[in-house]
């Protein structure tokens, strides 16, 4: 387990940022990683958040992309939006103030703002890292051609239009590593409601790739939000305490556990570049 959690490589829903791990691929020997500037975090804001993150202290971060820019070529990513309710956000709040505590390094994804400037206001804590979209990823992000866009949005539809609606359970914590070493996640698992249907979508979308010579998913998915990071392979710790924090989702003796929360799926997005295409949707009861 030890081994398949540290092969996990980073994602993004934004193009090739590393903010969300996924496994590695091997580098092409002539391929050479270019580090990327910070996105402006202006450009971040989450547009359900009420909070101004030009307002908030951001990180310097150097990005590196996962395959490298070539004229002509989209970087697409197929996901499921999730949002975590209003309800939960207080006790992930709790708790990641207190791993932010003995763990002062750690950001939130994508967002890049540290966790330590916000362990003053936990209301503030709880609208920027947890008040915004999420993504459980259905497929490798991977450059794709303009002439492939129309062909591969046009299949996704195809296959995956007739969804039944869900739900969707975050059972457990749990501690990811990039393929490099060099970023931590702390993320949200999928292991119980929900694992056979997104399982199913993520074959939908291997086939699509397969079509398109794109690269496919890894073979043992294990689908999950990832909320945190922190530079370098910290797992050891961060596993401490997620194990600590499990202790409160175990029933009895059984190994069952009781879920973290529960979101509806609501759909599937496609983003090419800026653009973002809508695979299915349910309307919001």
């Amino acid at each position: 387990m030890e081994a398949l959690i540290a092969s996990y490589a980073d994602d993004s829903s934004d193009s090739d940022s590393d903010s969300n791990p996924t496994p590695p691929q091997p580098p092409s020997a002539s391929t050479s990683l270019t580090p990327l500037p910070p996105p402006p975090i202006s450009l971040l804001q989450p547009p359900n958040s009420f909070v101004p993150l030009d307002s908030l202290p951001s990180s310097q971060v150097n990005r590196v992309r996962s395959f490298p820019h070539i004229e002509g070529n989209y970087a697409l990513h197929v996901y499921i939006p999730v949002y975590i309710p209003s309800a939960t956000r207080k006790g992930l709040a709790s708790f990641l103030k207190k791993v932010t505590a003995i763990v002062p390094t750690l950001h939130a994804v994508d967002v890049d703002v540290p966790l330590s400037g916000l362990l003053k206001d936990e209301a503030l804590l709880e609208k920027v890292v947890l008040g915004r979209e999420f993504h459980i990823s259905l497929g490798r992000t991977v450059p794709l051609r303009m002439h492939q866009i129309n062909s591969v949005v046009s299949m996704l539809r195809q296959r995956l239009q007739f969804q039944r609606r869900y739900l969707i359970d975050f059972n457990k914590w749990e501690i990811f590593v990039n393929d490099d070493l060099t970023r931590t996640f702390m993320s949200l698992e999928v292991v119980e409601g929900g694992l056979a249907q997104i399982r199913k979508q993520i074959q939908a979308v291997d086939e699509v790739y397969k079509l398109h010579n794109l690269p496919e998913f890894y073979k043992d998915p294990r689908p999950h939000i990832s909320i945190i990071w922190a530079l370098g392979d910290i797992r050891d710790t961060l596993k401490r305490m997620v194990e600590e924090e499990m202790k409160k989702y175990k029933v009895g003796s059984s190994s069952r556990q009781k879920c973290i929360f529960t979101s509806k799926f609501t759909g599937i997005l496609c983003k090419i570049g800026n653009k973002m295409h809508e695979i299915c949707k349910f309307q919001e009861e």
